[in-house]
Parts: C-alpha cells; structure tokens; sequence
C-alpha cells in the first residue's frame, strides 16, 4: 500500500458565493459587491489547490448552498479529487438536495444551528430540524464515512440554557437518543459525539477582526498561511478565513498563480511574523481570535 503524501494545507476556503439566505447578528455583513464565482474560476482554483490540501472548504462568506451551479462545482472536485467540506445554516436543504450532498466527495457538513433562532426568534423549528435530522440518518445509511457537524453557539451560555436554543439542544439528543448534556467547558471541550460520525460542536462568539477595531498587540501567532488560506469569490487570495473584505490581499488568481502568490514577499512574512509569534499585518493586530492560540 503506497503512504499517503501529506498536504501542505489542511484547508483551502474557497468562497463560491458571498452572499447568504440570512443576517445572522453574530456574522457581519459583507461590504463587498454581492457575486456568485464562475465555473472557470472555480475549475482553475480547484486544479490547482487540489495537490496543495486536505480539503476544500466551500465558506468564506455566504452559503454555499445558494449558488446554482453548486451541483457542477462539486463535479470539478471529483475530477480532480479535491475533498469538500461544506459550512451551510440549512435553511435552504431540502429532499431534492440531499444525493448533491451525499456525494462521495463530502468528508464534512457543518449545520449551524445557532442562525435558526438569531434568525426567526419567534418561529416554529420543527420543519428546518426535521429535513436536516432526516437528511442526517440518510447520510449515516449510505455515507457512513461522513462526518457530520450541528454547531450550536451560544454566547456567554454554552448550553443554550438562557435562549431558545435549549430546545434545540434537547430535540437533537431526543432524535439521536443522546442524554442532554448538563455541564459543558467550552474552554477545554468543543464538540461532543452524538453518534456515529455525529458531532455537536459548542462555541463561543468573537469579534470579527477589522482595521477599524482599536489594535490589540503585535505578539501572537495564527495558522493562517501554514494550516489555511482563503480564496475570495472575485478571486483574491487572503492569508485566513477571517479576512473577508480582503484587508490582506496577496494576489489575484487571473493575475498570478497561485503557488506564486503563497511564495510572495507580503505572504512570506506574515508567516515569518506567525513563526515568531509577531503580527506583521494591522488586520493581524486587530484579531481578538488570535487570543485563542496564546
């Protein structure tokens, strides 16, 4: 059996689309022009990260799940054996849409739950939880290999104990015969397995970084550039997944390469910086989520 060649990336976010079904309070807006990424973009982009990555992450911005051409983009990865990961809220997953994404491609589906409520505080879940519960026991059948992620953030209140969102928790566990968790550190734990390749994942919110915060320090580290980068949907390449108005634009894929653009000046010495444990960039300086690798 050959060895399995380890990537230079764990993930590449590709943003197919920036716009989104919803407005969730804990994600901000996207100042940038509202646009869906072309075939010949996305074919290009795929070719040539597919022998960089691990995956390929369709979320930046957005859900991936309003571009129309979701079905020939996930065709490209299979062509070029690029394994997806998917980041979506499900509110747009519907029965039609469920062998799309049981395709073998998909190594992970990440469901955000949390947007439900901070969306339509005052509506009735059970239709919403019921297409992803049932397209969740049709994954476990036919890819039982596919990991499966409900994120549940909740703030300052892990457990969704003070907000809606405690019924959610309860008909997850319900459904999975799963006992409700009474006591959950976000701090030391994150995700709890429900079953199977079934994850619930807790967390806690954080500012968005951006040059108009006030500069919180130039010591730190981040991953960004060395487990991750990310592809912006008009083709601008940023150094993480945090950059989404393109404060740290490195180089444009119709422009340049892309192996180039990672081996660039700007790009080499932010990763030097993150070595160092330096911010070299002012968007860097503004991350209050670089607080969490200290």
């Amino acid at each position: 059996m050959l060895a399995r060649v380890k990537k230079r990336f764990n993930k590449v976010h590709i943003e197919i689309s920036n716009i989104c079904n919803l407005q969730c309070s804990f994600c901000p807006a996207v100042v940038r022009d509202n646009k869906m990424m072309d075939l010949n973009m996305f074919r290009s982009i795929v070719e040539q990260v597919a022998p960089l990555t691990d995956l390929v992450c369709f979320h930046l911005m957005g859900d991936p799940l309003v571009h129309p051409q979701l079905a020939e983009m996930i065709g490209i990865c299979d062509e070029y054996e690029a394994n997806i990961f998917l980041v979506t809220n499900g509110v747009l997953l519907r029965p039609e849409k469920y062998a799309l994404l049981l395709h073998k491609r998909f190594h992970q589906i990440n469901f955000s739950l949390h947007s439900f409520f901070d969306n339509f505080p005052d509506k009735d879940p059970s239709n919403y939880l019921e297409r992803i519960f049932a397209f969740t026991e049709q994954a476990m059948v036919e890819r039982p290999e596919l990991y499966l992620n409900f994120r549940l953030w909740n703030l300052n209140d892990p457990l969704g104990s003070q907000t809606p969102n405690t019924q959610m928790l309860q008909r997850i566990c319900e459904r999975f015969e799963f006992d409700v968790p009474t006591e959950l550190d976000v701090r030391k734990r994150k995700s709890i397995n429900l079953k199977a390749r079934l994850y619930l994942h807790f967390d806690t919110e954080f500012t968005w970084p951006s040059l108009d915060l006030p500069e919180l320090g130039t010591a730190g580290k981040c991953y960004g550039l060395s487990s991750h980068f990310g592809i912006l949907v008009d083709g601008t390449v940023v150094p993480c997944c945090l950059d989404k108005e393109a404060a740290i634009p490195l180089g444009h894929v119709n422009d340049t390469p892309i192996l180039d653009i990672l081996g660039s000046r700007r790009a080499q010495d932010i990763v030097k910086g993150f070595k160092q444990k330096q911010l070299v960039e002012k968007l860097c300086q503004r991350c209050q989520y670089i607080e969490r690798f200290a």
